[in-house]
């Protein structure tokens, strides 16, 4: 039986306009113990055929795809371009994707890293990406942006919606980040360390990159457990593994 979108924690972004897409949260798969229920992550201990199957039902909330296509992400900025359907087990390494082709969805795997999903509605290019703090400062985004620019579209059309991941106050990071990212997206924390702003500093590259309608008013991943996966989560509970949420993009 279908899980009804209901069943489904979904949140869209209003930037994207018909663009069809879905940040997914944890709620409405089959999974269970540390991966309840909707755990998409093909890298996590989780049982593989439970992946399957919430990685389907997480496709069937954006109707009309074709094929859900992921990357092995690395944490870095490269972005490949996909025009058909990928096997799961010859992903390649990257943290980006462009595609131009309708039906096929990009999808982007996170547990408190900043899904990215942009789109030229015009132009019919569509883009993910998957930023954590590493891939953010690595580039990604400029890579993500440059390459949908390579097949049609224009900075100034893509507009980008930056989906639920770790917010600032939940973020504490370390003396190494300063220098490393713009003053404005670390405050004071204790001990000498630092909170750490990623959806704002994501959506700052944005913009620096050219995009200017830019959606980044996504929900804490570390703060709702029963809606979002979170890996510091996870971390701070001395629990072994954590689950992955899917956030998905397809042309019509």
């Amino acid at each position: 039986m279908a899980t009804p979108v209901s069943a489904l924690t979904v949140h869209r972004s209003p930037v994207l306009g018909d663009v069809s897409h879905a940040f997914l949260g944890r709620t409405g798969g089959v999974s269970k113990g540390l991966y309840a229920s909707l755990n998409a992550g093909l890298g996590s201990g989780d049982n593989p055929a439970a992946v399957r199957e919430n990685r389907a039902r997480a496709l069937a909330a954006i109707d009309g795809a074709d094929a859900l296509v992921t990357v092995r992400q690395v944490h870095g900025a490269r972005t490949v371009e996909v025009a058909c359907p990928i096997l799961d087990d010859e992903r390649p390494g990257a943290d980006a994707m462009v595609s131009w082709v309708p039906g096929l969805a990009l999808g982007v795997l996170t547990a408190d890293c900043a899904p990215v999903l942009l789109a030229d509605a015009r132009a019919k290019v569509i883009g993910a990406a998957h930023a954590g703090w590493k891939g953010a400062v690595g580039g990604v985004i400029e890579s993500v942006v440059s390459t949908m620019e390579e097949y049609g579209a224009e900075r100034r059309r893509i507009v980008a919606a930056v989906g639920p991941c770790i917010a600032q106050p939940s973020y504490e990071v370390g003396p190494e980040f300063e220098g490393r990212v713009p003053p404005e997206f670390l405050s004071a924390g204790a001990k000498g360390r630092f909170q750490f702003d990623l959806p704002g500093f994501v959506a700052h590259q944005l913009r620096a990159a050219g995009v200017t309608i830019v959606d980044a008013a996504a929900p804490d991943t570390y703060t709702e457990p029963e809606r979002w996966f979170s890996y510091r989560r996870t971390t701070h509970a001395g629990e072994a593994d954590y689950g992955r949420q899917l956030s998905i993009i397809r042309l019509g």
